[in-house]
């Protein structure tokens, strides 16, 4: 989807640092879990991890309420805004929204699943190292292709934000 004219050098910098946001919230979800689990990613979640622990610690400081924060501070002040140029929208858009699909399991997670299966029964580490594979996966994708200069597109998600995104 390039068709909407070149893109920025800076405009590539600023779309792959809003996947930042799914990083940061997959540790909040699942790190926990798989960490110290005996999962065979724990491997791949300290290479992640280590370099993103200073942006963890100050995303859950402040009484856990820096997410909610920097959602509506990166919705209303970014997406929202036509100066802003699309591409940049795009992808912040798209990064809220893999958070808010993690935020949705997480909620699901504590209220439904949680009680059935503990930490470490096998159905929870599948489920939970599918999850971070799929956040990282997603985020990963999405990096490369913006760095890129291209849209990333990733079902029902790239769907959802392009609505969300005016021209």
């Amino acid at each position: 989807m390039s068709w909407r004219g070149s893109v920025s050098p800076s405009d590539r910098i600023f779309s792959c640092l809003a996947y930042l946001l799914p990083l940061l919230d997959v540790f909040g979800v699942v790190g926990r879990v798989i960490d110290g689990s005996g999962s065979f990613l724990e491997p791949l979640l300290r290479v992640i991890y280590l370099p993103l622990q200073p942006l963890i610690g100050i995303y859950y400081g402040f009484g856990g309420f820096m997410p909610l924060i920097i959602f509506f501070a990166l919705y209303m002040l970014v997406v929202r805004n036509d100066k802003i140029s699309h591409f940049i929208r795009f992808n912040v858009m798209q990064a809220i929204l893999i958070g808010i699909v993690l935020s949705l399991f997480s909620i699901v997670w504590r209220l439904v699943l949680a009680p059935i299966f503990p930490v470490t029964s096998i159905v929870t580490q599948t489920l939970f190292n599918t999850l971070f594979l799929a956040a990282v996966g997603s985020a990963g994708y999405s990096i490369v292709q913006s760095a890129l200069g291209r849209y990333a597109e990733i079902p029902t998600i790239s769907e959802a934000a392009y609505s969300q995104v005016r021209y």
